[in-house]
């Protein structure tokens, strides 16, 4: 079977080839019911555009991209200089795009990037790494890409992560060794994969030691750990320690904390994941997990760059990093 062309996919939507066209560049005068009908009839055909085809035959644009749906800056921010830095090493060059992976038109922002961007791979980033329909897309469009901190779909592309679950089970064994026995945990976007795993590791780890946690849900972001900071610590019985998903919304606790009056970590030790900027910032200084965010977004953009493919997940190491937001539990509460 040939492979279809731009001709096929104005006759299949009923407008003329400059109309489809319009939509692949993504003109501004288009309207939603145009920009509809060609994006359906490319997925009915499964056409590949020109650009993506002179990719198939061997040559180079020499530019990767990185796709996010990330509220948290810190993070955002290290993985660019994660693939910035592999792209300068190789002369490549970077582009960013954006995506919100929770909206019904999820599909078409997709295509509207993926048609027209001449990129030689994509980076895909949390929570993005666990769409199936952005995926699809990319193998349609025949476009590589290298996944970082997936934890669903193993195999299906080059990914880069680290051992979230083990890292979540040492929070909780530095915070039972300080005498902890009342805990609090505040969770990610239901979506982004890893966040689940650390909850089951530090679950699981506390469970084990005949403990449990008291749980609040946060997305991410630095007020939604100042609301679940708040949630926790104004139960009758607050946990002593909480441990945040993400170093964003441990902040957030600090700003809870102190509203209540509460010093970190004399009435309730802190901890993080990520160790981002904001980590040494903030003071107490933060104990969190540090997570190489940038060399896993390096080693993503060089496979991409280097053309491999690998079933197994390259898995990079992380490290507790305690400093001074843990301390032992309140002879009150032990």
């Amino acid at each position: 079977m040939s492979r279809a062309t731009i001709a096929d996919v104005a006759k299949l939507a009923g407008v003329s080839i400059k109309s489809v066209s319009r939509v692949m560049n993504r003109e501004s005068n288009v309207s939603e019911k145009l920009r509809a009908s060609v994006l359906a009839a490319i997925e009915a055909l499964g056409y590949v555009p020109d650009m993506a085809a002179r990719s198939l035959a061997g040559s180079r644009v020499f530019v990767i991209g990185a796709l996010f749906d990330n509220p948290s800056p810190n993070y955002i921010i290290k993985v660019q200089e994660g693939v910035y830095s592999a792209c300068r090493e190789r002369g490549y060059h970077l582009l960013i795009e954006t995506v919100a992976t929770e909206a019904a038109d999820l599909s078409e922002q997709v295509r509207d990037i993926l048609l027209t961007a001449r990129i030689d791979g994509m980076v895909l980033t949390p929570p993005t790494t666990e769409s199936e329909l952005i995926m699809n897309i990319l193998e349609m469009l025949k476009i590589p890409y290298a996944r970082i901190a997936s934890v669903g779909f193993p195999g299906r592309s080059v990914s880069v992560v680290m051992d979230d679950e083990a890292a979540a089970s040492e929070v909780a064994q530095h915070l039972l060794a300080l005498g902890h026995r009342r805990f609090g945990f505040i969770g990610g976007p239901p979506k982004h994969g890893a966040a689940g795993t650390r909850r089951a590791g530090f679950l699981a780890a506390i469970a084990a030691a005949g403990a449990s946690a008291v749980e609040a849900e946060g997305s991410f972001q630095f007020t939604s750990g100042i609301e679940a900071g708040r949630a926790l610590l104004n139960r009758a019985n607050p946990p002593t320690a909480i441990f945040a998903a993400n170093d964003d919304m441990a902040a957030g606790v600090y700003a809870a904390a102190s509203e209540l009056g509460l010093k970190i970590p004399e009435d309730v030790s802190v901890v993080g994941f990520d160790d981002s900027y904001i980590a040494v910032s903030v003071w107490p200084p933060l104990t969190t997990i540090y997570q190489p965010i940038s060399e896993m977004a390096r080693r993503a953009a060089q496979s991409l760059i280097a053309r491999e493919t690998r079933e197994e997940p390259i898995i990079l190491p992380h490290q507790l990093v305690v400093r001074a937001s843990t301390g032992t539990a309140p002879k009150e509460a032990v």
